[in-house]
């Protein structure tokens, strides 16, 4: 029986499309959210996905996203039929799907160990990086301590990359060309900080637990995932997070883990 991933899919590929294109299925973000679609989009920044025959094998293509409820849309782009999940001007409703994406799999410790501030590593780097996306410095410097260790070259079992840590994947849809290379690293990790606190309305333990565990991990459970790798680097990330901002002059934050309610 195919999956409920596997009928999206094939419906993205398979609806009204050309043979030719029928396994060519496009993973597109915009604004740190993901869609698919038949053809790339719009103002999204897309990567074609090449899928197997057999659908039955078809990958997740989403990335860790929790469960989602989706809506497949029709458009007409460039004179050609398009099928994707974002709702773009001129699209009608085909069918509503949902997708069960992997929770949490990408967990794990950290290379890096909590120790004494290093202010002196790549400070033009993180301070132009926090900066340009307007978020804390302190905790960017803290996920580059507990990831790396600040070490540019660091590979985690898991496949991580680099001083900030990203999977290959995330450091691609955030402009990474070398994933070790330390200003492009600081770069994306600080982009994607941005965007994880402002998900959280400023909760730095689910912006690091996600960071660690997935966004789809924190949202199944509410919050800190139970997983014993992300909450002592949750402990790990906060304990380094209070000695930056001391390091720095800053002002103490009232931050702790928030575990799942």
């Amino acid at each position: 029986m195919h999956s409920t991933r596997a009928l999206v899919l094939l419906l993205l590929c398979a609806l009204a499309v050309p043979a030719a294109q029928a396994r060519t299925v496009y993973r597109c973000v915009r604004d740190g959210t993901v869609s698919l679609s038949t053809a790339p989009e719009p103002g999204s920044k897309c990567v074609a996905k090449h899928i197997d025959d057999d659908a039955a094998k078809v990958p997740n293509l989403w990335g860790e996203l929790g469960v989602i409820h989706g809506t497949l849309y029709e458009r007409q782009q460039d004179g050609k039929t398009v099928y994707g999940t974002r709702k773009l001007p001129g699209s009608v409703v085909v069918t509503r799907f949902t997708v069960a994406t992997p929770p949490g799999s990408t967990a794990h410790a950290g290379l890096g160990q909590v120790g004494k501030p290093r202010m002196d590593l790549y400070p033009k780097e993180f301070r132009a990086a926090a900066k340009a996306n307007k978020v804390d410095e302190a905790f960017v410097r803290a996920i580059a301590h507990a990831e790396s260790g600040y070490d540019p070259k660091a590979t985690s079992p898991k496949g991580a990359q680099g001083v900030m840590q990203l999977m290959p994947e995330v450091a691609r849809e955030n402009g990474v060309s070398d994933p070790y290379a330390y200003e492009q690293s600081i770069r994306a990790g600080a982009k994607l900080l941005a965007r994880l606190v402002a998900r959280y309305h400023g909760d730095y333990a689910r912006a690091a637990a996600a960071y660690n565990a997935g966004i789809g991990a924190v949202a199944k459970y509410g919050g800190v995932p139970p997983y014993r790798e992300t909450l002592e680097y949750v402990d790990k990330v906060t304990a380094l997070h209070a000695r930056y901002r001391a390091a720095m002059g800053l002002k103490p934050l009232q931050v702790g883990l928030r575990a799942a309610e």
